[in-house]
């Protein structure tokens, strides 16, 4: 047996494959926090990247959002041929990324944003992102893309082929869709693909997904040997600390395995006081500032 993530020092996670990342936030017991970063635009601080940033205030996965894989730019990283195994080495933590499954036919409630090619999922960018040494990926929608549940179950089958890591599925908010953001239709197509994380919209975050929707979910997406992941995605991630506190309780009750912070902060980050006060509401001081305090030699 490997260990739970909160034992987990930067030389496990070197170490740890899809499955054994995915045992090791099981065995956490729903205590593993995930920062959403854009990877391109100016970080907070100018010469530190905001991935380092959302782990020194304890992050325990980066969520790399709007790379495009053909030419990825990761604001205020050195300048390497290898981006990807540069930060994963200046943070000491898994990092994944957004792919989109976008449908250009999709009933749109707004005018559709195209993507670059570099940001759609599609079998040349999973074996793009093996290649780069992702350890997982989000198979999830920016805002307007056009990304359909259909969609995403679809691709999801392509991740499990052609890319080892961790795969998370699902949607945070609509990506401009007219559909339900989140149904057990869609979680149960997810899992019958071979998603290993589901992610849903965090309570508190999308108006009417209630409570008892997502101990639902939660309970079924567990039933059936998967993960969940509640997602604030909402721009709330910029809101009061009480707001972030409310939101990581609500959903720790309702039985979550990681909980996400997006990246709608000043600088495509969450304000990191915030990242903070999830990791404190979730797990208590003593785990976060262990998360924080661990230098990534060890």
């Amino acid at each position: 047996m490997g260990k739970r993530l909160l034992s987990c020092f930067t030389s496990d996670f070197n170490k740890m494959s899809g499955q054994d990342l995915k045992n090791a936030i099981k065995a956490s017991e729903g205590r593993t926090v995930l920062s959403e970063n854009v990877a391109g635009r100016r970080s907070v601080t100018g010469d530190v990247t905001n991935s380092e940033l959302a782990r020194a205030f304890g992050a325990d996965l980066i969520l790399l959002n709007g790379l495009d894989v053909y030419n990825p730019v990761i604001a205020a990283l050195p300048e390497s041929d290898e981006p990807i195994k540069l930060l994963k080495k200046l943070t000491g933590r898994p990092v994944g990324l957004n792919l989109e499954p976008v449908d250009l036919n999709a009933d749109m409630m707004e005018e559709i944003e195209i993507i670059p090619e570099g940001r759609m999922c599609s079998e040349a960018t999973l074996k793009k992102i093996e290649e780069m040494g992702f350890d997982f990926v989000c198979l999830t929608g920016n805002p307007g893309t056009g990304v359909t549940n259909s969609r995403i179950s679809e691709e999801i089958k392509k991740a499990k082929k052609y890319f080892s890591g961790m795969v998370i599925a699902g949607k945070m908010h609509s990506a401009g869709v007219d559909e339900p953001v989140a149904d057990l239709k869609a979680v149960k197509e997810f899992i019958e693909s071979g998603a290993d994380v589901i992610m849903l919209p965090a309570v508190g975050t999308v108006p009417g997904f209630t409570q008892d929707e997502m101990i639902k979910a939660v309970k079924f997406i567990k039933e059936n040997g998967a993960l969940s992941m509640s997602a604030i995605g909402t721009s709330q991630e910029s809101s009061t600390r009480e707001t972030i506190r409310e939101i990581a309780i609500m959903n720790k009750i309702a039985g979550v395995d990681i909980q996400h912070i997006g990246d709608a902060g000043y600088s495509g980050v969450a304000n990191y006081e915030n990242i903070m006060e999830l990791s404190i509401a979730i797990r208590g001081v003593r785990h976060t500032i262990r998360m924080i305090a661990a230098s990534n030699d060890r």
